[in-house]
């Protein structure tokens, strides 16, 4: 896994709206996505967030590492992170 840091032009409110201030797209996030944001945003690893999903949620290690890179792979491609 590697490494990322959020856009600086990106809004986030705590509903989970994201705003991308340079293109004005928006986004909008599902309870588990906005937790996911949230622990980015407090700086959390890549790794360190899928070990807390696996703490918190009931759920197969496949899936849930399926769906936590399919969320982040989401991220990437809409320009919302980037790698470092």
């Amino acid at each position: 896994m590697s490494n990322y840091s959020i856009l600086e032009n990106l809004a986030v409110s705590d509903s989970g709206f994201l705003f991308l201030t340079t293109t004005g797209e928006t986004f909008t996030l599902n309870e588990l996505g906005r937790e996911i944001f949230k622990l980015m945003q407090q700086h959390f690893t890549q790794e360190e967030i899928f070990t807390r999903l696996m703490e918190v949620y009931d759920v197969d290690q496949n899936s849930c590492k399926r769906d936590f890179e399919d969320f982040f792979a989401q991220l990437k491609n809409h320009g919302l992170i980037k790698e470092v």
